[in-house]
């Protein structure tokens, strides 16, 4: 006996000395009430502010104990721990009970922890189902009571305790639920509420509403039974009644934001600390994406969009047909090939070097190096201008270009643009057999869209806490001129041409549209990327394992569902008018192509630099030549010879005869104005392997 009691006195010191141990190392309430512990919350908010995503632990906003409904604390006493208000910590009764369960039933069927152990648990331990666990529990839940009054114990546990759905705390909960804040939770959703903690993943209404209602009443019997609540009370709580707040579908915005939120290691130091992203996202624009690439894809294919405004601000983003089913984001990092696309490069190059859109080269059959470009149509057209070579997509006609400025050049002129992918130097290159990405495409042709200076793409706009303190905020910087404001004048000439007479039509949108179609070999890939209204979008379709789609080319369904978007993402934006004069070409000019290119005509308005000084070079200043004549009878004479060849250096209507590999344009004079000033280069772009020409 003596012994028995010896040993006694020794674990009663040997508790005694623990719960002052753990007493001593307890933190403070104000830091428990940070909940940084639990991990870091990110809410993410689109261009309007409405939540797109939370990442991590929900908390809502901290309720003090006398803020909290006392429907709430009543809820959670009576299912949770009935004897809180009288028990040190650890219930004897509960104990004993649990004991009792698991003679009779061989495993632990009933924990018989208290409110205080598992606010303990929640804090300091894991769920590990050991006996270790249970008296370490026990020891910290004595400490925590000698520590903090029963009013902030349930403070703290009704705000920390999690609850499902991502939410940690009754406030987080009532707003993931029900859709408004724990200070106005009625009877019947206290009882929702206090249900979930036993099991959140089962009795969640998100995952079951039925079993949430359930469970609630089970809840609302335990707090008649313990007098918590009146039964008349009760009865007037119908579980089914309760109007749960339906899961927003978050599918194709979680492409955007898994490439948004990365970005914030470079923007704001390492921190636990609760905050929220605003985005450029557009919900309206996100959704009218979502809509065109399910309604035009093919079937069993894939398809991705990414919408930039001017200064770069992306506001939709899909990654695929199904974020789902497949989270791999075909918009930012998936490579294929661009075909056609990437003649955006090699016009650029053409223009910068010296050529016009008005210039002649012979559509003719070729060969470089060994290989011979063929068009799509299987067919040569003789003399053609560079507008119509780039409407049409004739491949000649751009393999010639690549010969005469320099494959190298044209590599360089995409490294320039922002392609950050690697670019073949192959003749070939020319027809856009080097893989991109979707998001670089797009970046290339907005910063064409901007006269010619550099767009970098982003998504966040500033980072804040939960206090409202910022942490980052977008500064928009001066853009890099990549080329001059003309060429990109003379490139939106070409792009607009495609789509007014020529493989983009169905891209038309009822104002002026410049744009680019991209079809692979065997129809693999379908691209159509192109601006109007400050907004440039890129569509790519495809499957992911390259295998071909009949029937898909990037005049087809890329460009229909560049229009469905397009239709609904600028229709409340005002009509501008390309700082360009395209004029009505007579070579593929159907009825409705005639209306629109007439729709689309621009005023004769003298491009400007900054100052306001005219640029020379404009395409208004350059009139088509008079169309020749053959001479009367076959006879060669002076005055035919004084027509064919005017005077004072103008330039001739005849084409002059190309000699592969270097074919051979009449060439403007150098008039084009200088740089004002040599810019730093960008440090995301790879050094060019061959100097511009």
């Amino acid at each position: 006996m003596k012994a028995l009691v010896y040993l006694a006195l020794v674990g009663l010191l040997a508790l005694i000395v623990a719960v002052a141990v753990a007493y001593a190392n307890l933190p403070s309430y104000s830091s428990l009430a940070k909940r940084s512990d639990l991990g870091q919350m990110i809410r993410v908010r689109a261009a309007n502010g409405a939540v797109l995503v939370n990442i991590g632990p929900s908390f809502g906003q901290w309720l003090k104990y006398n803020d909290i409904p006392p429907e709430m604390r009543a809820a959670m006493i009576a299912v949770e721990d009935k004897r809180f208000r009288s028990h040190l910590g650890v219930d004897p009764l509960g104990v004993a009970r649990a004991v009792k369960v698991r003679a009779q039933t061989g495993h632990w069927a009933q924990g018989g922890s208290t409110i205080t152990q598992q606010l303990a648990r929640n804090i300091f331990l894991t769920n590990n189902r050991t006996f270790a666990r249970k008296v370490k529990e026990a020891i910290l839940a004595l400490a925590i009571e000698r520590k903090f009054s029963k009013n902030e114990i349930l403070e703290l546990y009704l705000n920390r305790v999690y609850f499902g759905g991502g939410a940690y705390g009754i406030d987080a909960a009532s707003r993931r639920f029900f859709g408004h804040s724990a200070h106005n939770l009625s009877l019947g959703e206290a009882a929702i509420i206090a249900g979930l903690v036993k099991a959140p993943s089962n009795y969640s209404p998100t995952a079951d509403v039925e079993a949430a209602r359930d469970r609630s009443k089970v809840v609302l019997q335990t707090m008649v039974q313990n007098g918590f609540v009146d039964s008349a009370s009760a009865a007037q709580v119908d579980p089914a009644t309760i109007a749960i707040q339906p899961t927003t579908k978050q599918n194709s915005v979680r492409y955007f934001t898994d490439w948004a939120l990365p970005q914030l290691d470079a923007l704001i130091d390492e921190s636990s600390e609760p905050i929220e992203v605003w985005t450029t996202l557009d919900p309206n624009m996100q959704a009218a994406a979502d809509r065109a690439i399910v309604a035009n894809a093919p079937a069993n294919a894939q398809g991705a969009l990414v919408a930039m405004d001017r200064d770069g601000a992306v506001r939709a983003m899909v990654g695929g047909r199904d974020y789902v089913s497949s989270i791999y984001n075909r918009a930012t990092q998936a490579e294929r090939q661009p075909g056609s696309a990437f003649k955006l490069f090699v016009y650029l190059a053409a223009l910068e070097s010296g050529m016009k859109p008005t210039d002649t080269l012979v559509d003719e059959p070729v060969t470089i190096d060994g290989w011979t470009p063929r068009n799509a149509t299987r067919t040569n057209i003789g003399p053609v201008e560079l507008r119509e070579a780039f409407a049409r997509s004739i491949n000649t006609i751009s393999a010639k270009i690549g010969a005469q400025v320099g494959f190298g050049t044209i590599a360089d002129m995409a490294r320039r643009f922002g392609i950050s992918s690697k670019i073949s130097t192959f003749p070939s290159m020319v027809l856009g057999t080097s893989e991109v990405r979707l998001i670089d495409m797009t970046r290339a042709f907005a910063s064409v869209a901007n006269q010619g200076v550099a767009v970098q793409p982003y998504a966040i706009r500033r980072v804040v806490t939960a206090d409202g303190r910022q942490l980052y905020a977008h500064d928009a910087e001066e853009g890099r001129v990549l080329v001059a404001p003309w060429v990109a004048a003379e490139m939106t000439d070409l792009l607009q041409t495609a789509v007014m007479t020529g493989t983009g039509r169905a891209a038309q949108i009822g104002r002026p549209v410049a744009g680019k179609t991209g079809t692979t070999s065997s129809n693999k890939d379908g691209w159509f990327i192109g601006f109007s209204s400050g907004l440039t979008t890129g569509v790519w379709m495809g499957r992911d394992d390259a295998r071909p789609i009949a029937g898909l080319q990037g005049g087809t369904a890329p460009a229909r569902a560049f229009h469905d978007f397009m239709s609904v993402a600028v229709a409340n934006r005002p009509v501008e008018q390309f700082q360009t004069q395209v004029p009505v070409p007579d070579w593929d000019l159907g009825d409705d192509g005639a209306e629109y290119a007439t729709d689309n005509q621009v005023g004769f308005e003298p491009l400007v630099d900054e100052n306001g000084n005219p640029l020379p070079n404009q395409p208004a200043d350059n009139p088509p030549p008079p169309e020749t004549q053959q001479p009367q009878g076959g006879q060669v004479d002076q005055q035919w010879l004084d027509q064919v060849l005017p005077p004072n250096g103008q330039r001739s209507n005849q084409p002059v005869r190309p000699a592969p590999p270097q074919p051979q344009v009449v060439r403007p004079q150098p008039t084009q104005p200088q740089p004002r000033s040599v810019r730093p280069p960008d440090p995301l772009e790879p050094a060019p392997d061959t100097p511009q020409q």
